[in-house]
């Protein structure tokens, strides 16, 4: 016999969960599976993981799979107080440090932090670039497009203050199109 369902609980229970993702939701699934299946028994171990299975194979966000927990526990108010609590620490701490970091933004200890994170980003921006571009590199009829593609982009990037989701966009429309 299942417990009723407490939609208050439910949202708190994630809004906790939440801050402890550190790496995110998926990270605290095994404590999502010992509230909704051990301790409440809102879920068995099969609709738990079926849940997760199924929301992880559709396309979008991997925290949809928190939505598809609590609608299986209790309907479109359950997916709400479920996603509720889990996204709304995170947004609201990301809201507040973008505000203080705005405010801020001559601090030397954040000025330190902008600087040194910005070599680990384009590091890492690159890695994935390279990564992406490597089955079109090793095609011979894409291999310079895509070379004169990446060359293009980081010269944007360094000489231009253009959105890099621009720059997605006219690579994504040149592929299309085949010119890549």
């Amino acid at each position: 016999m299942t417990a009723p369902v407490d939609l208050l609980g439910l949202f708190l229970h994630f809004l906790t969960l939440s801050l402890l993702a550190i790496g995110g939701a998926i990270t605290t699934v095994p404590e999502m599976h010992r509230y909704l299946v051990d301790r409440t028994g809102w879920l068995t171990d099969t609709s738990f993981t079926a849940s997760i299975a199924l929301a992880q194979a559709a396309p979008g966000p991997n925290i949809l799979f928190v939505a598809v927990l609590g609608y299986n526990v209790a309907g479109l108010p359950g997916a709400a107080a479920s996603m509720a609590g889990i996204m709304l620490p995170s947004s609201v701490l990301t809201l507040t440090a973008t505000r203080w970091a705005r405010r801020n933004r001559e601090h030397i200890g954040l000025r330190a932090f902008a600087a040194g994170m910005t070599p680990l980003t384009l590091g890492l921006m690159l890695a994935t670039g390279w990564l992406l571009a490597l089955p079109f590199l090793r095609v011979d009829e894409h291999r310079w497009g895509t070379l004169a593609l990446m060359a293009a982009t980081v010269a944007l990037v360094l000489k231009t203050r253009l959105g890099l989701v621009w720059m997605v966009l006219a690579g994504g429309v040149l592929g299309a199109l085949g010119l890549v």
